[in-house]
């Protein structure tokens, strides 16, 4: 197994309507919901549309195993955008959390479709993976409890 892989953090989920989809979960049961931090704290950023991505908003709850990710992209071309146009709602990205983003990026030795570093090189690396393995796989460390 490879290392950078041992540990899911998350599921991500890419909706048109985030407040609908977080009521849904709420309704039964899943919850609470918390946004967030704002994604322009990643200064160090390598995705097709940084406006984009910066408008793209972000819900997260907390549960015992495992964190739910919903995302709502804007109207500008982003990954995010294209998969919810192509594919519907769904399942966008499988997340797992490592100690140290950049090592995890060059350890996995898979190509990478998009990064995003803090000032404090905690972050996130987005693996292309998804034509062959089904689903986008990312790495993610964080200084922050919770997120």
């Amino acid at each position: 197994m490879n290392p950078v892989f041992e540990k899911l953090h998350h599921i991500c989920l890419v909706v048109h309507d985030i407040d609908k989809t977080q009521a849904y979960y709420e309704s039964i049961g899943v919850g609470p919901w918390i946004a967030y931090p704002p994604l322009m704290e990643y200064t160090d950023l390598h995705v097709p549309n940084p406006v984009a991505f910066g408008k793209m908003q972000y819900r997260i709850c907390n549960l015992p195993n495992i964190q739910l990710q919903l995302c709502q992209p804007s109207e500008d071309p982003c990954p995010q955008r294209t998969f919810l146009e192509e594919k519907g709602e769904g399942v966008f990205h499988l997340g797992f959390e490592v100690p140290d983003a950049d090592a995890a990026e060059s350890e996995a030795g898979i190509p990478v479709k998009m990064s995003g570093r803090r000032e404090n090189r905690t972050g996130f690396t987005y693996f292309d993976t998804a034509d062959v393995g089904g689903v986008v796989l990312l790495t993610r460390s964080t200084n922050r409890p919770g997120t």
